[in-house]
């Protein structure tokens, strides 16, 4: 059933239900919720809504339930698979307005927020009371809490403190008919039914509209302590990960550069960075806690690790500033990508002992056809961002022929026992490739869940399926 255009009838009365400030139909408006940051795609809505309460977006979603009009979710438009794209126009529903931190409650170390809020403000409004929220993607200076739960994120620290589905314990959600409910209770454990809160996480606004989230707080390491290995290869450096974590060591963050990724963050930002002619690829080792002897003593491990692994150097950032440089670097690698040439960017995750064969599978598969790639990532959870670069490519095989290679780089996930994105989600762009990992059994459970909670299937349209 092909969905209601947005008529100016219908502008009228969700003006009607959200005030004339919140509409938005001017050109500026309509080319900026057309996209998000997943290549060059562009889908132009209707109408932009930009609703301040939940009381609001019940009264939008009932409305375009009833008229069959398409909603789009957005959060801070950040995202890399096409999940925030109105592919069939109607509404995009903006949460930018529901912007608050409401509560910080630091007796039971949790905090209630509005899915609006800047991930990184929020990070930084805990740790002013001495607390950690530690979901950190790339983009946490300007993505939203309600993406962050849309996708799944993760970021560096995932290897120590998990992803974001460690940390929301309960929150309010619309549904597709407009009616209002909370998924759980502000508590550490639940058994009481099935788990709707973590159902939601991960369903790309698929199945509801996030409103208000009850999200869990962890006290704030005292100390860390950052290092930068360097390494021959990246077979070496891969295999190194999982050495590390055998040698009794969970490090808050295990991150992955191949040496293109840094040269590119070098030159395009002005990172001052002496690369040792040598390396091909680095590893990003952070460790956190309460005690600096224990920290050095991983450290000592860490290093002895390292070593067996032909390591070429360890450079130990001894000051704030320098922290926050490598960090830089590991942070700014997709923008510097991104400005160097023509793009794809692919979200793999494997079992972390096989990132030495995902690293050269990938590079296998791009010599046959012609592309280049630059990978980083999440090491210490399997987690390895691979950049596909046109390089010598024709115009007609990067056309044509790159989504072949792709599938082989993501079977090849699959057979390592991985899937086909581990934080960047699925959306428009990697719905293709849903069949590698799934049976038709197992799409057909999701398509039914879909089915109970938006019958009509107004809610992000076209998505992951």
């Amino acid at each position: 059933m092909p969905f209601t255009p947005v008529s100016q009838h219908i502008i009228l009365e969700l003006t009607a239900l959200v005030g004339k400030d919140a509409v938005f139909t001017d050109e500026e408006n309509l080319l900026k919720y057309s996209k998000d940051e997943t290549e060059d795609l562009s889908f132009f809505p209707e109408v932009v809504l930009k609703p301040k309460t939940t009381e609001e977006i019940s009264a939008v979603l009932k409305y375009c339930n009833e008229h069959h009009i398409a909603v789009t979710p957005r959060g801070g438009g950040t995202g890399l698979s096409g999940g925030a794209l109105p592919v069939h126009g109607g509404v995009v529903l903006s949460l930018e307005k529901l912007n608050k931190i409401i509560e910080i409650d630091e007796r039971n170390l949790q905090a209630t927020v509005e899915p609006g809020v800047i991930t990184e403000v929020f990070m930084n409004a805990v740790a002013d009371k001495g607390l950690l929220y530690p979901v950190d993607p790339s983009s946490k200076g300007s993505c939203f809490i309600g993406g962050n739960m849309a996708h799944g994120s993760g970021g560096p620290r995932v290897v120590k403190y998990g992803t974001i589905r460690e940390y929301v314990l309960n929150f309010e959600m619309v549904l597709a008919n407009g009616e209002i409910i909370w998924t759980g209770a502000n508590t550490l454990k639940y058994a009481s039914g099935y788990n709707l809160t973590q159902l939601m996480i991960g369903s790309e606004g698929t199945l509801g509209i996030i409103t208000k989230i009850v999200l869990k707080l962890i006290p704030q390491p005292l100390h860390n302590i950052l290092l930068l290995g360097s390494f021959p290869t990246n077979e070496i450096a891969c295999e190194a990960v999982s050495a590390i974590f055998r040698a009794g060591i969970t490090p808050s963050a295990l991150e992955f550069m191949e040496r293109k990724g840094v040269e590119w963050v070098v030159e395009n930002d002005g990172i001052n960075f002496n690369l040792n002619p040598q390396a091909q690829a680095f590893l990003m080792i952070e460790v956190d806690g309460a005690n600096m002897d224990m920290l050095f003593n991983d450290c000592e491990i860490i290093n002895g690790v390292l070593e067996q692994y032909q390591c070429l150097e360890v450079l130990f950032a001894d000051t704030a500033t320098q922290k926050e440089e490598l960090w830089k670097m590991r942070r700014t690698m997709a923008v510097s990508v991104k400005s160097n040439s023509v793009y794809k960017e692919e979200d793999t995750v494997v079992p972390r002992a096989e990132l030495p064969k995902l690293i050269n599978g990938i590079k296998e598969i791009g010599f046959r056809y012609g592309f280049d790639s630059v990978c980083y990532g999440h090491a210490g959870d399997g987690n390895l961002h691979v950049n596909i670069i046109k390089g010598n490519m024709s115009d007609y095989d990067w056309t044509h022929k790159l989504k072949d290679g792709i599938k082989e780089i993501f079977e090849l996930t699959v057979k390592l026992g991985g899937t086909i994105s581990g934080e960047h989600g699925i959306g428009l762009v990697q719905k293709e490739y849903m069949p590698i990992k799934y049976s038709e059994i197992h799409l057909n459970l999701m398509r039914g869940i879909k089915q109970v909670f938006d019958p009509n299937g107004i809610l992000n349209p076209d998505k992951i399926f």
